[in-house]
């Protein structure tokens, strides 16, 4: 089994919308994909509506965390969505959005960069906006070559010269809304230093012990041997351990399937799941049902 546990469509980041998105996973050869956009869910119905038959959609999203100064991700996947306090603080993370990016679209203008609201909210499009936009919206208007190249101290990366923060949600606290909602709490990319700071491993183990499912081992943004090390960190606090494409579409040069998660450790994560169901692509699915 070929098996992609994280990946974007319009919804937030992504440029597939969920539909091509599931459609593109089949094409590529794998069995299982799951939809993690960022702090929303709102690609669901889509996806599963389009789900080829033969493969399996996991949902799931990608929650936006920092503790002590640190931006992180929590992957959370089967949680029933409709379970209220992890939707009341999806909706919060997602409502500070807008006037985040408008904060560093202030900070660009002020910086002699023309972008534009409109600008931004139009690569958005339906989806929550957020860097990526913007950072696309800097490619566009000749600022920077890759949206990669925007996430930089130039730019937008945390402490940058354009950089806002937002509402982010403390990971102890994320770990408890998803568990309380049947989900599956993953730690994603760990250590993906090029993106900044990262979260010291006594923080990792500190979140095992609250409750924390796994970490997401094998990304594009780790170096072997940051790989390595992880694995070791995994086995000696007792977690799973993920490997995924984050995928984005042509927003990011990363390919689905690029990186794959064991199929022990995605029976692992089904089994622990009470909030919802991987979907079976059936040609005839519904939206996936509560434990």
């Amino acid at each position: 089994m070929r098996i992609d546990l994280h990946c974007h469509s319009t919804a937030s980041d992504g440029t597939d919308t969920p539909g091509e998105l599931v459609r593109n996973a089949a094409a590529a050869g794998l069995d299982v994909v799951a939809l993690t956009d960022h702090d929303t869910t709102r690609g669901y119905a889509e996806a599963i509506a389009a789900l080829p038959e033969g493969l399996t959609l996991v949902t799931g999203a990608e929650l936006s965390c920092r503790i002590d100064g640190v931006s992180m991700h929590m992957l959370a996947y089967l949680f029933d969505p409709e379970e209220p306090d992890l939707l009341a603080e999806r909706e919060l993370v997602r409502d500070d959005r807008v006037p985040r990016a408008r904060g560093m679209i202030a900070k660009l203008n002020k910086l002699g960069v023309p972008v534009t609201w409109e600008q931004v909210a139009r690569i958005a499009g339906d989806g929550s906006v957020g860097r990526p936009h913007v950072a696309t919206a800097l490619v566009e208007l000749g600022v920077v070559p890759t949206v990669g190249d925007a996430f930089t101290a130039d730019w937008l990366a945390d402490g940058g010269r354009a950089f806002v923060e937002k509402h982010e949600t403390d990971p102890f606290e994320a770990i408890r809304l998803i568990k309380g909602a049947g989900g599956v709490a993953v730690f994603a990319h760990p250590g993906a230093a090029k993106r900044g700071r990262t979260v010291p491993e006594a923080a990792i183990a500190e979140m095992a012990a609250a409750g924390l499912d796994g970490i997401e081992v094998d990304h594009m943004d780790h170096e072997p041997e940051t790989r390595e090390r992880l694995r070791g960190l995994a086995k000696e606090l007792g977690l799973l351990t993920t490997g995924s494409s984050d995928y984005h579409g042509s927003r990011k040069t990363c390919v689905l399937g690029e990186y794959t998660t064991d199929p022990e450790v995605y029976g692992e994560i089904t089994r622990r799941a009470t909030g919802a169901f991987p979907v079976p692509g059936t040609g005839g699915a519904t939206a996936p049902g509560h434990a």
